[in-house]
């Protein structure tokens, strides 16, 4: 019984997933933060896409690149 709780002691592999465990937690986090930073830009920016596409226009054929003359 002795030598089960010598080598219980000594094991590091718990040790290592938890440190797994809290590095993935880490990077997650970083990832929600930077996610919700940009978040408000990216949604102002598929706005003045969107109004754009809608208020662009075709060119006629036979138009496209004439100088008017």
């Amino acid at each position: 019984m002795m030598n089960f709780f010598k080598n219980f002691s000594k094991d590091e592999d718990g040790a290592v997933t938890v440190d797994w465990v809290v590095l993935t937690a880490a990077v997650v986090g970083l990832g929600i933060a930077a996610i919700s930073t940009v978040r408000g830009g990216i949604d102002s920016m598929a706005g003045d896409i969107s109004t754009s596409l809608t208020d662009g226009g075709v060119a006629a054929v036979g138009t496209l690149g004439s100088t008017g003359e």
